[in-house]
């Protein structure tokens, strides 16, 4: 018995021996994981103050429970936390109303006003129903704003406030018709009072009706989009859409306070029907609404050309297809100018309203694909960088009709279009001077992992670099564009803020350390940005994480970062950064790792990102494998040695290579994955897709599940029960297949209490240690 007691005593050390993986790194998977509680929490949010003479921004140096305002002012050069009994703290300059004396501002849903001159500020409005939307006026003493579902107009100068529209939910009928039941019949015919009380009533509201001289617009069965004032207050627009009934998804939570499992409500799946929208003009006093008719829009009828496949030869609808459009910009002279876009994505058009309801067309943009990019309206309502300049003699607008996006400048005197910005690279935000004749830009002009920020003059087409080093500038004009406020990270360092002198080749004072002891005292590795070639002979940019020769282990790991549309081979601070010191934690144990910007990445204009149109997991992965490629014939990797992994758009990636190049990876981890895209959003995937009922063969080819007996290498699929992006039921429903094709090599982790993005450290510490184990099993047969 006593040899057999230390057999088992010797069986169980030698067990536990070997199933614990040895990391060789300083960098320890739990701590790494914690994220900003390991390296410090970098400032967010920087904004100018009404005053122009403080930058405010979220920040958290002290480790606490959450971030808090900070305020650093330039004169005395020193970081305070914000006061918030101070009304203004928080309220952010607005360059739209820097030519006024008086600056409006909503405050708890009150309306303000800050003198710039006097630098007082004053409560104008108070009321219980919230106020947005604040639209300065011709008149400097006047100002539009909505409350509720209406307009109004207030004159700062007289004190008084006008109602201009009245948008009635329900019909006409609904709020004019009073049917009687037998009940309600019988007490108006016994009682003089409740006769009384009707007849009141009745006068009241015809009298009501015609003080107010607002003509009411009854919804019915429409919602209200948007509603947009004139700069004259003479003219009104606004959106109804249609309601729609798609049905939701629910994710349900499983860890609950009450014990019960809570089903929550979540997006609807791809396919989804999409409202129609009209747009009116009205004119307040008037008893006329003008619909506009967009039938005169060019192709608004045109099929797309990949219905050819499916046997469709006719080049029309019957019908105009669904657009759906932005709020109108309206000049201070009367210009008004609306950016419309069809709902399946090919054609976006600009154009010039007049107040009769015709339009003249400024921009046409059409692709096949989907229009996209940089600055551009999208998939999910923003508007893209537009406006006025000039004095308002031009418009500006961002389109990649060159085929990387640019700035494009229509004359409305000449009706004339010019292409202000030129070259392979990306305009990616734009600021316009108080001016309006100077542009300054964010753009990667000078490498595509780099954001410098520049001055740009429209005339003689001179670029002025300001901040131009290595890395990525997120930059704030002060009120007298005179100082800038000033974002900036590298490859190793996160974002720090910093300030400086709007001038040619500017050097920025630092203003905040935030990088944890622990953080700093690792050596990190600065990943070399490489080119390598694609398939078809496109470049393609990675991040590469090289050990030394002494420690090289001929394995090699490659990262497919999430979004699809997402930068990651850049010189500055990742949104991956858990990733990028998990990456260091692998090369310390021999590994080496490839981090690539595959086909559809952002930064490298139109063409790349459209190159995945119709087949995602086709040159997408496609670009992995040369990289795999790459790795074996220049950098001497064991090609039986090699692993892939992402999240979301990555673990999508991952799941693709192991189920349609079953033999080119050893094994893969695949996190929060999409796993059939029949299943995903409705905005992001017919953009990529089309429909699933106008082309399933996209939706057949892009979608893992359809080649789930393909399954060869070990997979590790790990997900957030209560993702409600890509959710829990995506990875369930691939389970099923695996287990009725009676696969083995799979494994799935849950994590019951996380969404799409985790939150807490022991879930990002469990999920990245199952990684590791996975390559160091699987890599390095340990």
């Amino acid at each position: 018995m006593k040899n057999l007691f230390t057999f088992l005593f010797f069986l169980s050390i030698n067990f536990f021996s070997i199933g614990q993986i040895e990391n060789q790194s300083q960098l320890k998977i739990a701590e790494i994981m914690k994220g900003k509680d390991f390296i410090g929490y970098w400032p967010e949010n920087h904004y100018w103050d009404i005053s122009g003479e403080n930058i405010l921004f979220q920040w958290n140096p002290n480790n606490e429970l959450t971030s808090t305002t900070y305020s650093y002012n330039l004169k005395n050069q020193k970081i305070t936390s914000v006061d918030f009994n101070n009304p203004l703290s928080g309220v952010s300059y607005n360059s739209s109303q820097s030519q006024f004396d008086i600056h409006y501002f909503v405050l708890e849903g009150n309306l303000w006003a800050y003198n710039n001159k006097t630098k007082t500020h004053s409560e104008l409005i108070s009321s219980t129903s919230y106020i947005s939307r604040i639209h300065r006026q011709s008149n400097p003493s006047e100002i539009a704003y909505q409350q509720g579902l209406d307009l109004f107009l207030y004159n700062n100068e007289k004190g008084t406030i006008r109602q201009l529209t009245q948008f009635v939910k329900g019909s006409e009928k609904d709020q004019n018709h009073h049917e009687l039941n037998a009940l309600s019949q019988q007490q108006e015919q016994l009682f003089q009072y409740i006769r009384e009380e009707k007849e009141l009533d009745e006068w009241s509201t015809s009298k009501e009706v015609k003080k107010n001289k607002n003509l009411p617009f009854y919804l019915d069965k429409s919602n209200l989009d948007f509603v947009q004032i004139s700069k004259d207050g003479q003219t009104i627009f606004f959106s109804t859409s249609t309601s729609t009934e798609n049905k939701s998804t629910y994710v349900e939570h499983h860890i609950t306070r009450t014990g019960y499992t809570e089903s929550q409500q979540a997006r609807p799946k791809v396919g989804e029907i999409e409202p129609f929208h009209n747009l009116y003009i009205y004119k307040p006093g008037i008893d006329s609404i003008i619909k506009v008719n967009f039938d005169k829009l060019e192709d608004i009828r045109k099929k797309p050309i990949f219905l050819s496949e499916y046997g469709d030869q006719s080049t029309e609808y019957e019908q105009n297809r669904k657009i759906v459009f932005h709020r109108p910009h309206v000049s201070f002279s009367g210009v008004t100018v609306l950016d419309i876009r069809s709902y399946d994505n090919k054609d976006r058009w600009i154009i010039q309203l007049e107040n009769d309801g015709s339009f003249h067309v400024i921009s046409h943009q059409h692709d096949e694909a989907w229009i996209g990019g940089p600055g551009i309206s999208s998939w999910n309502q923003s508007p893209g960088n537009m406006g006025f300049w000039n004095n308002e003699q031009s418009f500006y607008y961002q389109s990649e009709e060159s085929g990387y996006s640019h700035l494009y400048s229509y004359d409305f005197k000449n009706k004339s279009t010019e292409q202000l910005t030129s070259g392979l690279f990306e305009i990616q935000d734009v600021i316009l001077s108080k001016d309006e004749k100077t542009f300054y830009f964010k753009a990667n002009k000078s490498h595509p992992g780099n954001q410098g920020f520049y001055k740009f003059n429209p005339f003689s087409k001179e670029w002025t670099n300001i901040l131009t080093e290595e890395g990525a500038y997120d930059v704030l004009l002060s009120p007298d564009e005179k100082s800038l406020a000033i974002l900036y990270s590298n490859k190793n360092s996160p974002w720090e803020l910093f300030y400086a002198k709007n001038i040619k080749d500017t050097k920025p004072n630092r203003i905040t350390h935030s990088l944890s002891d622990d953080y700093k005292k690792y050596s990190w590795r600065e990943p070399r940005v490489i080119l390598f070639k694609g398939g078809d002979g496109k470049t393609i940019h990675a991040r590469l994480y090289e050990p030394t020769e002494i420690k090289k282990n001929q394995a090699a790991v490659l990262f497919v970062h999430g979004a699809g549309y997402l930068q990651n081979a850049h010189n500055y601070w990742s949104s991956y950064y858990r990733e990028y010191m998990f990456h260091n934690l692998l090369v310390d144990n021999g590994y080496t790792v490839l981090d690539i910007d595959f086909r559809a990445s952002s930064g490298y204009g139109r063409d790349f990102r459209t190159d995945i149109y119709r087949h995602m997991g086709g040159l997408d992965l496609s670009d992995n494998l040369s990289g795999k490629k790459l790795l074996v014939d220049s950098l001497n990797i064991d090609p039986e040695k090699v692993g892939i992994y992402g999240g979301s758009y990555g673990g999508f990636i991952t799941l693709m290579a192991l189920l349609t190049e079953p033999d080119e990876f050893a094994c893969g981890a695949a996190l929060r994955s999409v796993t059939d895209w029949m299943h995903y959003n409705h905005e992001y995937t017919s953009n990529i897709l089309n429909y699933p009922s106008n082309d399933s063969i996209a939706y057949y080819r892009s979608s893992p599940i359809n080649f789930a007996k393909n399954l060869k290498k070990p997979l590790l699929m790990l997900h957030g029960m209560v993702d409600d992006n890509v959710q829990f039921q995506d990875v369930v429903r691939l389970s099923q297949r695996f287990i009725e094709l009676g696969k083995t090599n799979w494994d799935l982790a849950v994590f019951p209490v996380e969404a799409h993005g985790f939150i807490k450290p022991y879930s990002w510490s469990d999920e990245y240690r199952r990684i590791f184990e996975l390559f160091e099993k699987e890599l390095l047969n340990k």
